[in-house]
């Protein structure tokens, strides 16, 4: 009788455990801004970035993102106990742009298209030419 009653606690403290892991990984969002992050193109390169580097190196811990052009930003779902914000910052800096208050990989950021240059380097949208409509649409 011990032994089962003993058994059950054990069995009850391990779904406990279970369970609460489930509740940390509940996914959380984060809008983060970035200084050259304004066209198509960087849109595009970003992605491509974020998507070799989720499935390589942050075990699928960002599940899904979204790009807002106009304000320069780019809000990402992610999973908190697979993938910590410090190294989706880093996979943005170095994919060659900025994230909230980090600074890109520079020898990354030499290699963008001058559209994709922060203003105060030459960069960014020019007057009459919004970039952040992609032309091939």
């Amino acid at each position: 009788m011990k032994k089962i009653l003993l058994l059950i606690i054990v069995v009850t403290l391990v779904s406990n455990a279970i369970n609460a892991q489930v509740i940390a990984a509940k996914p959380q969002w984060v809008t983060i801004k970035s200084a050259n992050l304004h066209c198509w193109e960087c849109k595009e390169r970003l992605e491509s970035y974020l998507l070799i580097e989720n499935k390589s190196n942050m075990e699928s811990g960002m599940i899904k993102w979204s790009f807002n052009l106009i304000n320069g930003e780019v809000k990402i779902q992610y999973l908190p106990d697979r993938v910590s914000l410090d190294d989706i910052r880093t996979s943005i800096n170095n994919a060659g742009f900025d994230a909230d208050t980090t600074k890109a990989e520079p020898s990354v950021y030499a290699k963008l298209p001058p559209s994709c240059k922060r203003i105060e380097d030459g960069g960014g949208p020019k007057k009459g030419a919004p970039c952040h409509l992609d032309p091939r649409n």
